[in-house]
């Protein structure tokens, strides 16, 4: 190892530092501060060897073994910000990121992760975030991911074996679950779906816990049997590439015609659109969304029941409930 690869190194260690401090600062720790040393063992820069920042007229690649001295410190620097980082591009769509470090210690301290906990990963992504489970739980082999892309688990498979991690790495259809290894004490999923696959309570234990991202939001399931589950959103907004092939649009506020201009720009406006998409129409959500003082989304949930889902708002059996899609 070369003095610039020490320099690195010692540089990775207070990125690293300064990151578990900002995620601290946010409060994302407060349910479970034992993510606090997680983040703090785990190197994040060895899940992202290379990944792109966003420049004027498209992406700018950064990358470890780039041949400038400045350019390696700026982009192990970077490795360590508070921010989704993109790591896979297809003619200019983004395919797989490294999600905000904030926002992920704040799903793994929401779904209250347990000593001897099977974990579900959907959405191997980098593996970053299976390297946090695995180190969290002590145990590779109770933790298991999946994506659908063999790219992606490859080089999941990469960096984790990088970052000294063995959890099962999965290609496959992550709506589908991963029966072989079920059941499952908690399901987390880090890419967005339109409803909640059944393939996911079928493989959680009853009392587990399955939290997935959808219409924005983050939403917790308390999983009863193979066919019942019920929960709430979290408070926070969130934004992840769709499981690929499913998709719930957020509309397009200046297809809105009618809405006033505040609320089409509003960001829980735009949830409550995602959340009724097909079930309300636009003036119909913005009339509801200004008669009940403009909910955040914590005042709504999910409930699911056989083959029916439906999203609601304040009361899972109140006025004010939607169908959401099929579940795949």
């Amino acid at each position: 190892m070369g003095t610039a690869d020490v320099n690195l190194e010692d540089l990775a260690a207070v990125a690293r530092a300064d990151l578990v401090r900002e995620i601290d600062a946010s409060g994302a720790f407060d349910a479970d501060p034992v993510w606090r040393e997680v983040f703090r063992a785990v190197p994040r820069h060895l899940f992202v060897p290379f990944y792109y920042v966003t420049v004027a007229g498209g992406y700018e690649r950064r990358w470890a073994e780039h041949p400038d001295p400045a350019a390696r410190r700026r982009w192990l620097r970077g490795a360590y910000a508070d921010e989704p980082l993109a790591t896979r591009l297809r003619d200019g769509e983004l395919l797989s990121s490294s999600s905000q470090p904030s926002l992920m210690a704040e799903m793994l301290a929401a779904i209250g992760v347990r000593d001897g906990d099977r974990v579900l990963e959907i959405g191997a992504g980098t593996g970053y975030n299976a390297a946090l489970l695995a180190h969290r739980l002590g145990d590779d082999a109770l933790v298991t991911t999946v994506d659908l892309d063999p790219e992606i688990t490859e080089s999941a498979r990469r960096h984790l074996d990088a970052a000294g991690h063995q959890p099962l790495v999965v290609t496959g259809d992550g709506a589908r679950g991963v029966p072989g290894r079920a059941p499952f004490d908690r399901v987390i999923a880090t890419c967005a779906l339109p409803s909640i696959p059944g393939a996911w309570l079928e493989q959680c234990r009853p009392g587990g816990r399955v939290l997935t991202p959808l219409a924005t939001g983050l939403v917790l399931l308390e999983v009863t049997d193979a066919t019942h589950a019920e929960g709430g959103f979290l408070n926070t907004p969130a934004y992840f590439v769709p499981l690929r092939g499913s998709t719930r649009p957020v509309p397009d506020p200046a297809s809105l015609a009618g809405v006033p201009r505040h609320a089409r720009e509003d960001d829980l406006f735009r949830f409550l659109l995602a959340l009724t998409l097909g079930a309300l129409d636009p003036q119909e959500a913005y009339a509801l969304w200004e008669r009940e003082g403009r909910p955040g989304r914590q005042r709504y949930g999910i409930t699911v029941s056989g083959e029916h889902a439906w999203a609601w708002l304040d009361d899972p059996t109140g006025p004010y409930g939607w169908p959401l899609p099929n579940r795949p």
